[in-house]
């Protein structure tokens, strides 16, 4: 099926550089694919050296006068980019669901959280404080005002291609600072077309610049702005592998670093738990976006004094998801993006399997949609040493592991490298607060299972990474502190 755009010119295949749209030095293309048919959408710039270059060139030579334009000014523009970005809705959810796979309706949805993101930065823009310090002395003056990093480069992942670019510009510009950009090679076109919007709202040229590239010269763009002492800051959302390469390789220009990192987020379920409110919020934190967020339960624990009941409840909503192409509104979930994601669950399975733990539903392929399909599964008997228990499964797999201790269940939630999200599920005033504070994680879900907001702070700890996105915490991290001591004033 054809991709239909309403405007048929935010369908981009060229990169925003320095106020021009153009090809990748060379003429190099690569093809981005829809997951649900692998039938190609668009054919789109495959840059390298000479345009990752030629993108810090251009944001270096805009910094002056963007750092200088006044913080109501640029908000003003964030504003227009917000009012552009949902007057497009329809388009961009489109875009989404064609590249990334994830139904239309959801699609719709993370465009409008992705706005939430503009506006919300549009207006931090204009409260970046700082402070008047008591002095020692008499005869002095003490400030601390805040200023922009410079030039950000920004990599961002393929499952959510316009909100994390939003979460990542919208506050760097309303900083002040200009950004060199690298969207995923899965989804390209969603990054190309909020570029547009941003250049009819008024971001000026060389504000912003994008360079797409495939998988086999990603890591020469992002080298160069690695080894670059004009990009000060990067913000990265991606593997704990990768963002581990990232912060030694960007050491030796000692960049500032937001790294939002892997996941392996337990959610319990205690044994005076609202059963229901637990399998629905179970149900909006894994099997959004067909599990592939980096927030997705991915260890569920549930006290054996429910654990029987909570399971037949939870089988019951996950085998009447509809899945299916983003082309059809029935669709609740879609394929996952490529065939390596399908493999990595079937392998997360068969291990299960193989290691003693039972399919409750589910638990297959559905090759009659496709080769990217797979089943939403609940998995039990699952067990600490199951590979789904020790890495991110990506996918629509619910392992459920009983406990009967409190303190037990809080050290096997803890025993993991990473410290993203953690859930839980209890009606004890007493316990909530023992057990949020035990947990070791960024963000905590107490008796919810949506934790994402623009107000709030969104990042992990240990090998999860470092940094904050979201809220006034993410404005921060565009920016660093210059102390101003005046002194001969008596």
């Amino acid at each position: 099926m054809p991709l239909t755009l309403r405007r048929s010119d935010l369908l981009l295949s060229a990169n925003p550089i320095a106020g021009q749209w153009c090809g990748a030095a060379g003429g190099r293309r690569f093809d981005v694919t829809d997951p649900a048919s692998g039938a190609v959408i668009a054919r789109v710039p495959d840059g390298g050296l000479v345009d990752a270059i030629a993108a810090v060139d251009a944001a270096h030579a805009a910094f002056p006068a963007w750092r200088a334009t006044p913080a109501k000014q640029r908000a003003q523009i964030l504003k227009r980019w917000n009012d552009l970005i949902l007057a497009h809705q329809d388009d961009l959810g489109r875009l989404i669901s064609r590249e990334q796979g994830k139904p239309l309706a959801e699609g719709r949805g993370e465009v409008a959280y992705a706005a939430s993101y503009v506006e919300w930065f549009a207006e931090e823009a204009t409260r970046a404080y700082g402070d008047v310090i008591p002095a020692p002395v008499a005869g002095r003056r003490m400030l601390a005002v805040r200023e922009p990093v410079g030039v950000i480069a920004a990599i961002t992942p393929w499952n959510f291609p316009a909100a994390m670019i939003a979460r990542k510009i919208a506050p760097a510009l309303a900083a002040g600072c200009t950004v060199v950009a690298k969207p995923a090679e899965d989804t390209p076109l969603t990054s190309l077309a909020l570029a547009r919007l941003a250049e009819e709202a008024g971001v000026p040229a060389g504000v912003l610049n994008l360079v797409t590239a495939s998988r086999e010269r990603a890591a020469e763009v992002v080298d160069v702005w690695l080894a670059d002492a004009r990009v000060r800051k990067l913000t990265f959302t991606g593997s704990t592998p990768v963002g581990r390469h990232l912060a030694r390789a960007s050491a030796d220009t000692l960049k500032k670093l937001s790294l939002e990192l892997g996941g392996n987020a337990p959610f319990i379920v205690f044994e005076d738990a609202d059963l229901d409110a637990a399998v629905a919020g179970l149900m909006v934190s894994k099997f959004r976006n067909g599990g592939q967020t980096c927030v997705c339960p991915n260890r569920i624990y549930v006290h054996e004094a429910v654990h029987d009941a909570f399971v037949d409840k939870l089988c019951a909503q996950v085998a009447a998801l509809q899945v299916g192409p983003a082309s059809d509104p029935a669709s609740q979930i879609g394929p996952m993006i490529n065939a390596r994601a399908v493999e990595k669950i079937e392998r997360h399975v068969r291990d299960a399997l193989a290691r003693g733990a039972r399919i409750a539903t589910g638990g297959a392929r559905l090759p009659q949609l496709g080769g990217n399909y797979f089943q939403p599964t609940v998995l039990t008997d699952v067990t600490a040493g199951m590979e789904c228990a020790c890495e991110e499964t990506f996918g629509p797999v619910a392992p459920v592991t009983r406990f009967s201790d409190e303190a037990a269940v809080v050290a096997e939630a803890n025993g993991t490298p990473y410290g993203l999200a953690s859930y839980f599920y209890t009606r004890d005033a007493r316990r909530i607060w023992r057990v949020a504070e035990a947990l070791e994680s960024g963000l905590v879900g107490i008796n919810e299972g949506a934790l994402a907001a623009e107000a709030a702070p969104f990042g992990g700890i240990k090998a999860s990474g470092y940094g904050r996105e979201g809220s006034r915490y993410g404005l921060e991290e565009y920016m660093h502190i210059k102390y101003l001591c005046q002194g001969g004033l008596d």
